[in-house]
């Protein structure tokens, strides 16, 4: 077999976990509750039959005449990076066992059911049962994958490859060093007025918005579509075919428009990948076995968090469009300004949940849920003593009292799905999303007075060219270095950070 052969199977992979996803997609955003245990076994046929495909015979007789078909060419062209990483993921798959990846895949089906009314009913001990099994098949997973000096690598390796439980807590001492002086002195300062955040808005005029909004910054309606769901996720079927949601609260505007931002920034990199690539593992995770084109969770949550963060709350997309969140909310913004606005959606305070925290806050959530996954992995947590640590944990970083376990352990929807790891992406992504803008604005004027303009065509193009339409050609850090001129770097975030807060609360 040849090259032509290879990409013919190996689209039967991407189908298999394309049809997996459109699955999990329905039981995430239109399944009746009934539904779990069945979805379950559907979820779990698929991927293992999308496993047990990539590490066939057949996928290897046609990976030795594609190594000969590519052996000319250059070792970062995408021929050979495909020939790479498809004998790479062979090589990872069969060092786990496919009874453990059926049980692992049937459990985050029925858990996320289990998880989702344990959050409803603030109750964690319906869910601790799922969890403590999860994090068990987590740990054979890791000593079934190998690893040098934490467990935790190995887990981390799925989601963010290169990194490692040494390397994170390097990188969270240099952030916290360079935040902690700011969040204290915020602490003592005038908060902005933002009381007209919380007024009675609309839920549908909310989604109209949220939708309008994520369309303006290019987000493809003909290929994507905008749905309600408990927690916000993007899914691609294909980059044709890439659906975002978002959640609304009647006295939180901001939740469901940020969401929806958020998320549009996940679905415009899925969306801009190369065509060329549809189909074929430069569009597949054969590691996660996720169809995703991005080359790592971190690369993914870059352009989430720059496009809801740099882009959506900037000074100069409120002067853009505060008459269009009036118009959608009528009578409910006339007594505020942009200015007011701006600043409302920018206030930094410590607060319980995630997802809505602050930049400036935002990775000390982050900061705990890897340090107690890392903790549950290696065993010196015991599940059971997972709420205890959790509320410890937030009382020490943020100050915060947690008042019950939807509000704390049960807020984030990734472990019952198995995503333990996976929680030090959003960090990565935030210093990958000011190390990428700062270059792009700094490197092209068109792109600044694009924004100035409310014409974000300059910078989306930056970004496809410069990272989405390499899919998963290379690593995270030779796309940041040939976009940046460097590999993974603080310094951006943490000057962005200083100079955007210090501004809004007149620090010295």
């Amino acid at each position: 077999m040849s090259y032509t052969g290879l990409i013919e199977v190996m689209g039967r992979v991407n189908d298999f976990l394309n049809a997996s996803s459109v699955l999990s997609w329905d039981a995430r955003v239109m399944m009746p509750r009934g539904g779990s245990a069945s979805r379950s076994k559907q979820l779990s046929t698929l991927t293992v039959a999308a496993r047990n495909l990539l590490c066939s015979d057949e996928v290897k007789r046609a990976l030795e005449g594609a190594e000969k078909d590519v052996a000319g060419k250059a070792a970062d062209s995408p021929e050979a990076r495909l020939v790479a990483q498809v004998q790479e993921a062979i090589d990872w798959h069969e060092r786990i066992p496919a009874e453990l990846l059926r049980r692992k895949t049937e459990l985050g089906s029925e858990a996320h059911a289990v998880w989702a009314e344990a959050r409803r009913t603030a109750n964690f001990g319906l869910f601790e049962g799922a969890l403590t099994q999860m994090v068990e098949i987590n740990r054979e997973m890791a000593q079934a994958i190998g690893y040098e000096d934490h467990p935790y690598d190995a887990l981390m390796y799925r989601f963010e490859p290169g990194m490692t439980k040494k390397g994170l807590d390097t990188l969270f001492a240099q952030l916290r060093e360079g935040m902690l002086p700011l969040v204290r002195a915020i602490a003592q300062a005038e908060q902005p007025r933002s009381e007209f955040l919380r007024r009675d808005y609309p839920e549908n005029q909310q989604m109209a918005f949220a939708l309008k909004m994520a369309e303006k910054i290019g987000y493809d309606l003909d290929r994507g579509r905008l749905d309600l769901t408990v927690h916000p996720f993007e899914i691609s079927f294909t980059r044709n075919d890439v659906r975002i949601t978002t959640r609304v609260a009647r006295n939180f505007m901001q939740m469901s428009l940020f969401g929806a931002l958020h998320e549009a920034g996940h679905g415009m990199y899925e969306q801009n990948v190369d065509p060329a690539y549809t189909r074929t593992p430069l569009a597949t995770d054969l590691i996660s076995l996720y169809a995703v084109g991005g080359v790592s969770f971190g690369a993914h949550e870059s352009q989430s968090r720059l496009w809801e963060n740099h882009v959506g709350r900037s000074r100069a997309f409120w002067a853009n469009h505060m008459d269009d969140i009036r118009a959608a909310h009528p009578g409910l913004l006339d007594d505020v300004t942009p200015e007011e606005f701006y600043r409302a959606i920018n206030t930094s305070a410590p607060s319980l949940i995630r997802v809505e925290a602050d930049e400036l806050t935002y990775d000390f959530h982050v900061m705990l849920r890897c340090e107690l996954e890392a903790k549950m992995v290696d065993g010196s947590l015991a599940v059971a003593d997972l709420p205890e640590a959790w509320n410890a944990g937030m009382k020490d970083m943020l100050g915060v009292d947690v008042p019950d376990d939807a509000h704390g352990v049960l807020q984030d929807v990734h472990w019952s799905s198995g995503q333990i790891g996976t929680f030090c992406n959003y960090t990565v992504g935030n210093i990958m999303a000011a190390q990428l803008f700062e270059t792009a604005t700094a490197g092209d004027p068109a792109i600044k007075a694009g924004l100035d303009a409310a014409d974000y065509a300059p910078l989306r193009n930056w970004l496809s060219e410069n990272v989405a339409r390499h899919g998963r050609r290379f690593s995270r850090d030779e796309l940041l270095e040939q976009a940046t001129g460097r590999k993974l770097d603080p310094a951006p975030y943490l000057a962005y950070l200083k100079q955007k807060y210090s501004e809004i609360y007149a620090l010295a």
